[in-house]
């Protein structure tokens, strides 16, 4: 196996992490009221401007990740494993609490360093 081959393969594990990231917004998003979504919309644009005035290349880095063989891949693949635990603890939790509290301790974080 080349190092063509192995890079290849993590594009496209990269490329499999972003479409399960985009059905898990689409399902998200079909399965919700329009008002609703727009209020939950309102609250994480600004915890997401708060969180870019301590991480600004945020955008950018992301987009590398994807270039990047397999960073994308174990990037998602923990962001997966921490939401399956966020949500086992919190049995009423949506999507829109944890990424509330995901953008929270973010902050917070970058508030302590």
């Amino acid at each position: 196996m080349s190092y063509l081959d192995i890079c290849i393969i993590g594009w496209n594990l990269n490329a499999l992490m972003f479409v399960v990231n985009f059905l898990i917004a689409i399902r998200v998003i079909s399965t919700q009221d329009r008002s609703k979504l727009q209020e939950e919309s309102l609250v994480l644009k600004e915890l997401k401007e708060e969180l870019e005035q301590y991480y600004p290349n945020r955008t950018i880095t992301t987009l590398i990740t994807y270039m990047i063989p397999f960073t994308a891949f174990f990037r998602m693949s923990f962001r997966l494993v921490e939401m399956f635990f966020f949500f086992q603890k919190n049995k009423e939790a949506k999507m829109f609490d944890y990424m509330v509290f995901k953008y929270s301790s973010d902050i917070q974080k970058a508030k302590n360093n």
